[in-house]
């Protein structure tokens, strides 16, 4: 197999297989407290970050070394509340009417990008945007006459992914993507573990095996998720974490007796559309950038 066929395999994995996750992540959250939950996960996400810091050509203190190390700090405490706030979401308000909301997340991202990192953002970008959020307010429909508030615990987790991922491009400036990936699991697990154990509840023995599941798919998921960054191009794999919020919708149907509207449906479909686009457009805008400041022929 090409490089590029290994990384397709292992991204179009990775999704699949942190699909699996989001179902078991349902399951153990409506039985167990969901910062629980995320604390034993992220146990074995620390571990599985310490491992391949270890393996590092610059070794395990090479990786600690962080320019910038309260931003990576930020960002592992962020991402890992963001994680209780979505198994909560999993469990009080359903798989899929939250993965249709995380869809969006990209636009979201476009949107920070520019107070934040000071990133342009054109008109096709900003209509793209528009048309997502129309996409959105079909999902949450707040004209019905029994509007749902817990619609607000999947944006809320929208929102802190989107702050966690303008954080993550600023650590890049400074940070390897090693250093970044250390921080984000044991800094996640560091703090979670200040309140986890106070949600310490007696796991049932079929549960163990279902917090096994959930620490395994958690770990293969995020090395395949990295092998296929090492071997693609960011813009061809971002896209295909909608592959898993289809298959996170069809699982919360078909498994979980989850009801999809027609509004949800076509919301959906108007959110993806969008943020491929929107993903599209910022790396051919990336790869016109340096053509722009070293025109052929520059040494």
């Amino acid at each position: 197999m090409t490089p590029r066929s290994i990384g397709l395999l292992c991204a179009l994995s990775a999704v699949t297989i942190f699909s699996m996750q989001d179902g078991i992540s349902k399951h153990l959250g409506t039985a167990y407290p969901p910062i629980f939950v995320t604390m034993i996960r992220y146990w074995a996400f620390a571990g599985l970050a310490l491992f391949l810091a270890g393996r590092s050509p610059v070794g395990l203190k090479g990786v600690v070394t962080a320019n910038r190390p309260w931003l990576q700090i930020a960002r592992g405490v962020l991402l890992v509340t963001q994680i209780v706030v979505s198994i909560f979401s999993f469990a009080r308000v359903g798989l899929a009417p939250t993965h249709t909301i995380f869809a969006a997340t990209p636009l979201v991202v476009a949107c920070l990008s520019v107070p934040f990192l000071g990133e342009r953002v054109g008109w096709r970008r900003w209509a793209a945007i528009g048309i997502g959020f129309i996409g959105i307010l079909l999902i949450i429909n707040p004209l019905q006459a029994t509007f749902d508030t817990k619609i607000i615990i999947p944006i809320v987790g929208t929102l802190m992914f989107a702050v966690y991922s303008i954080m993550t491009r600023l650590a890049s400036r400074t940070d390897t993507p090693d250093t970044a990936f250390f921080y984000t699991g044991v800094a996640g697990a560091l703090a979670i573990t200040f309140v986890g154990p106070f949600y310490w509840t007696q796991i049932t023995l079929a549960d163990w095996f279902w917090m096994i599941a959930l620490c395994i798919t958690g770990m293969s998921g995020h090395y395949l998720l990295i092998r296929a960054y090492d071997l693609l191009d960011a813009v061809v794999v971002q896209p295909m974490s909608y592959i898993q919020t289809v298959i996170v919708c069809l699982m919360g149907v078909f498994l979980f007796g989850e009801v999809m509207t027609v509004n949800m449906i076509a919301g959906c479909t108007i959110v993806i559309a969008a943020g491929i686009f929107t993903i599209w457009r910022e790396a051919r805008l990336a790869r016109a950038e340096p053509a722009a400041i070293d025109p052929p022929g520059t040494p």
